[in-house]
């Protein structure tokens, strides 16, 4: 099967359970850029319970622009940013220091499109997992895709990600749990740095039958 998405910026472990049924990954570039997406967010666990990790962009979140041709907005050093919030925030867990260094490397690296900084992050995650799966990019805009595919553009988004069901969610312990209670479908990071090279195993496990 071929999984058709949106690029998005450190996906929600969602995409990654999802993805284990597929042989490959077709990352839309050709689609409009939209506002309160994933594109450019990431969702982490903290003390008070979820975080928003957002890129900043030129032209702002209101722009209609052809996903290839979003630039960063780097002026205001949002990966500086970003890393002290991961860092504030997982920097106790188990795996944390494991990641520390080729995960900061990413973040001081400089990137001109939100394509290039999302695609960065989704290889460096499939590398880690160690996923048998082809990453492509669209050469044109479809509006559907037939066949042995599965379109999910547009379907993951912020403001469904915690209750949607398109996959059982993986359940793991997180580092604030006991104070925020389990944090379904957070970026693909969070399950990371909490179970290390657990991780590919919890993505593939099958929910149980009653």
């Amino acid at each position: 099967m071929i999984l058709v998405s949106d690029l998005q910026y450190f996906p929600s472990i969602i995409l990654y359970k999802i993805s284990n049924k597929s042989s490959n990954i077709t990352f839309d570039q050709y689609e409009f850029y939209q506002k309160m997406s994933f594109r450019n967010r990431c969702q982490i666990a903290g003390a008070q319970g979820r975080i928003d990790l957002s890129v900043p962009l030129v032209q702002g979140r209101d722009q209609k622009t052809v996903m290839k041709d979003v630039r960063i907005a780097n002026t205001h050093r949002w990966q500086d940013r970003h890393w002290k919030t991961i860092l504030a925030c997982y920097s106790r867990s188990p795996w944390f220091e494991y990641y520390r260094d080729e995960l900061e490397h990413l973040y001081r690296k400089p990137f001109v499109f939100l394509k290039d900084w999302d695609l960065a992050c989704f290889e460096w995650t499939n590398r880690i997992l160690a996923l048998p799966l082809e990453v492509t990019l669209t050469d044109a805009w479809r509006p559907q895709y037939e066949g042995d595919s599965l379109d999910l553009r547009g379907k993951l988004v912020p403001r469904n990600i915690q209750d949607i069901d398109l996959a059982p969610p993986v359940v793991y312990r997180q580092v604030f749990e006991e104070i925020t209670g389990f944090i379904p479908n957070l970026s693909i990071l969070d399950l990371l740095f909490c179970e290390g090279q657990r991780a590919r195993s919890l993505l593939a496990q099958i929910a149980p039958t009653t």
